[in-house]
């Protein structure tokens, strides 16, 4: 057979779908084969409960994406192709037990207010970091989007050294290995500030206490205050289904419900694939792989020792459990009326608990006090919901893929299928405990437990959401190993891409924009 494709993309999640996208624009004819039988990995959505409750399977925040660079090159095209986004002023906030509550909104005012009800010391010191972000930001993205190479770094710190002076790099690079506990204690007095923004780490696998994870809460908080949150219109998969129409158009293909068997080979040289039906297809530039490093060995049959041992040793984050509710109602939260004009609202109380809970989940146990992340996406979009209903999109954080125990000593159930339900209840009950009623208020349910997210996608391993840990060990120059950063593997025209790859988890396209840019010569 001859040269179907110039590259070849197995899965079509944001990344692979960013780099095809690209590639398709510098000319390459691109064909992507996904085994589900729709597109977009982690960033769909369906009707999970009832008819016409529109909810998002994973993810939901597209801030990301929306202020990605792969966007500001590629907007205007997927605007053509129906990307739309709601904007949110209102993006994220916090309740806790004792009824007080805090939050971020694009209003400097409504936030200020907000943090001086709990303390007026640490409302002033929200006002001056918000003052200087405009000088920070181009350091952190700078470097969020650089390529992982040494030349590349070099010269990174180069500028940073020159704009900030030796003690100003030193600090920016202390800032940068410290933890979310570190930063928050010696930024901010009131617990409750601090937990409202140790919240945003746990997203990212960053437990309180884990170092480098300082960064995430500070960057969620500074764009929160400055930028809001954008959420699909209609539902997160409006890229995804924006990504194929413009592939589509540009000559390419994205065809689902096509498992890819095995990557073939001409000696060292990737040269197609082998779909699980059978047909072969060869690509005349490059197969990429939007993969979990885990499952690169299956398909290739074996590259290097050495290569195949980092990525089978390539470590995943504790699972999350998705419970997508119908609503009659929003729920009426105890703390504050307000709290119904959030996006998110975070329900994790404090440092402490935040971290017994992520060590819980990283020993196998069902953890006593789940965090959880309350999205209200029908607050800024009613359409995902009818006339006067709503959805709640609840992340339940952090759940182990294999149970080992319960940290309560409640549940017995070792086994996904027999503990879904009784650990879904104690999620609910401190739902309950914030907003009072809102059990009554549920007309439709779904739970999705770890082991579901991996089955749908293959590359959740044990329900990971951010397709393994970014500790400092397996972030930057290591994601997902010392030499692969770009996506390199050691059989030439075969990359890697996804959130496994620097830069790493979320909906930036990232790593698949770098990788086509690196590809395509830019």
């Amino acid at each position: 057979m001859g040269t179907e494709f110039d590259a070849i993309l197995i899965g079509a999640g944001h990344n692979t779908l960013a780099a095809a996208l690209h590639l398709s624009a510098k000319g390459w004819r691109v064909g992507v084969f996904e085994q589900a039988s729709v597109a977009g990995g982690a960033v769909k959505s369906g009707e999970y409960t009832l008819p016409g409750f529109r909810h998002d399977w994973a993810a939901m925040n597209l801030s990301l994406f929306a202020g990605s660079a792969f966007f500001k090159a590629y907007g205007a095209e997927l605007g053509r192709h129906g990307c739309d986004f709601m904007p949110v002023n209102r993006p994220f906030a916090s309740s806790f037990p004792d009824g007080t509550w805090a939050g971020v909104s694009t209003d400097m005012a409504e936030t200020l207010a907000a943090f001086r009800a709990l303390s007026r010391a640490d409302a002033e010191k929200w006002q001056a970091l918000v003052a200087r972000f405009g000088e920070e930001a181009p350091h952190l993205f700078g470097l969020l989007g650089s390529p992982m190479k040494l030349r590349a770094l070099a010269y990174f710190a180069f500028k940073t050294l020159r704009a900030k002076g030796a003690s100003g790099t030193l600090d920016f690079g202390r800032f940068l290995l410290s933890s979310p506990r570190a930063w928050l204690e010696e930024t901010f007095e009131h617990p409750h500030i601090r937990a409202m923004l140790a919240a945003w780490g746990m997203h990212l696998d960053f437990a309180p206490d884990v170092a480098g994870g300082a960064m995430f809460p500070y960057l969620e908080g500074m764009a929160g205050q400055a930028f809001g949150m954008a959420l699909g219109k209609g539902g997160a998969d409006v890229i995804i289904r924006a990504l194929t129409s413009a592939i589509a158009a540009r000559g390419g293909v994205v065809e689902t419900g096509a498992p890819v068997a095995r990557i073939l080979r001409d000696g060292i040289r990737a040269t197609g694939v082998e779909l699980a039906d059978g047909r072969r297809i060869t690509a005349g530039r490059a197969v990429i792989a939007g993969v979990a490093p885990k499952a690169l060995a299956r398909l290739t049959g074996g590259t290097t020792p050495a290569f195949d041992a980092a990525m089978d040793k390539f470590r995943h984050a504790p699972g999350t459990m998705m419970i997508h509710l119908a609503m009659d109602a929003l729920p009426d939260w105890r703390a504050a009326s307000a709290l119904q004009g959030f996006a998110y609202v975070h329900l994790a109380p404090s440092l402490d608990q935040m971290a017994r809970t992520y060590q819980q989940a990283q020993a196998g146990l069902l953890p006593d006090e789940p965090i959880l992340v309350v999205g209200q996406p029908t607050v800024f979009d009613p359409a995902r919901a009818p006339d006067g209903k709503h959805i709640l999109w609840v992340q339940v954080r952090m759940a182990p893929g294999t149970i080992t125990g319960d940290a309560k000593g409640e549940i017995s159930a070792t086994d996904w299928p027999s503990a879904a339900a009784p650990f879904a209840d104690r999620a609910l009950a401190i739902l309950e405990a914030h907003a009072p009623g809102t059990r009554t208020k549920i007309i439709g349910q779904r739970i999705v437990t770890p082991l579901e997210l991996e089955a749908d996608n293959p590359n959740l391993i044990g329900g990971d959401q951010v397709c393994g840990s970014h500790h400092l060990s397996q972030h930057f120059l290591f994601r997902p190993a010392r030499g692969h950063a770009d996506g390199s593997t050691p059989v030439q025209g075969l990359h890697l891409t996804g959130a496994a790859v620097w830069p790493g988890a979320g909906t930036g396209a990232g790593s698949g924009y770098l990788l086509a840019q690196n590809l395509a010569g830019q």
